[in-house]
């Protein structure tokens, strides 16, 4: 039976975690608190007291963390995965990170005779749960091969960009145009609610013109109704995205002003009410101007 370290157990891994346990693998699962995994536990995962218990002797190991210094910390840290996976062993990376990030983590796994797949995903907990998500994947295609069988558990679609870090390149840019849309649904809102329209009818409309993307469909009528309950993504997580997302640009670009834009919007965001729903965003941009 292949044998899977499972890392990060949070709003979207915890439900990765439990489709590779219904896949049948043995499960070797770690998270900061033990509470998130006594669920998974009761389920036959084993728990694992770091990072580097969970790794000894597993044919892979996927993360799902928060940031880079998360990555960094459960890969390289003094616990880390990395310390004891055994060569050989697929080291997929399911978190957004930073390209730079990417690139370098897969460079000392690699030394460590680690194979590298850049794998961060899309989708919201509930795709996570029922193993919907797009795996979003920076690999050879022969490591991508051998990766399947654990990757096919989790997502519905697998899409190759290329070489290690092109996954996270997409994955930046598609958060990043992400918040772009959310800071400019919830400036237009604003404008719509200051102007006196019928908001059944605004809600209507977005949902269902020309401008009605997934991030519209979803945000706009809550962000009408001010119902901003079960977040699933948070606005200082869509910061960090963003700043990612930027800091790559301006290495690739002479200028980026709508990406930067939104990265100060969602930097606004982040300081209001960090770990709420990222569409709290209206309620800073529809606050009444100071007098003058």
């Amino acid at each position: 039976m292949p044998r899977l370290a499972f890392i990060g157990l949070g709003r979207m891994g915890h439900g990765m975690a439990a489709r590779t346990i219904e896949a049948g693998f043995e499960v070797s699962v770690w998270n900061r608190s033990k509470g998130k995994a006594e669920e998974l536990i009761g389920r036959g995962a084993r728990w694992a007291t770091s990072p580097a218990d969970a790794a000894i002797d597993a044919d892979a190991v996927i993360t799902m963390v928060a940031d880079d210094e998360a990555s960094q910390s459960v890969w390289l840290g003094e616990n880390g995965a990395g310390t004891t996976a055994k060569p050989g062993t697929l080291a997929i990376e399911c978190s957004t990170v930073s390209y730079g990030h990417a690139l370098a983590l897969a460079s000392e796994l690699r030394s460590r005779g680690l194979i590298y797949i850049d794998c961060p995903v899309t989708g919201l907990p509930d795709a996570a749960a029922s193993g919907k998500l797009t795996l979003l994947v920076g690999a050879e295609a022969a490591d991508l091969e051998r990766a399947r069988p654990f990757l096919e558990p989790l997502g519905s679609t697998i899409r190759h960009f290329g070489a290690v870090g092109s996954g996270t390149v997409f994955k930046l840019i598609n958060n990043l145009m992400g918040a772009v849309q959310i800071a400019s649904l919830a400036e237009g809102v604003a404008i719509a609610e200051q102007a006196g329209l019928d908001m059944t009818i605004v809600a209507e409309s977005l949902a269902s013109g020309a401008v009605a993307s997934p991030q519209v469909i979803r945000h706009s009528k809550r962000m009408i109704a001010r119902d901003f309950a079960g977040a699933s993504f948070t606005a200082a997580l869509r910061q960090k995205d963003a700043a990612y997302a930027v800091a790559l640009a301006e290495t690739l670009l002479p200028g980026v002003p709508v990406a930067r834009a939104a990265l100060a919007a969602y930097d606004a965001a982040k300081s209001f009410a960090p770990d709420d729903d990222e569409g709290r965003m209206i309620e800073i941009v529809s606050r009444p101007k100071p007098a003058t």
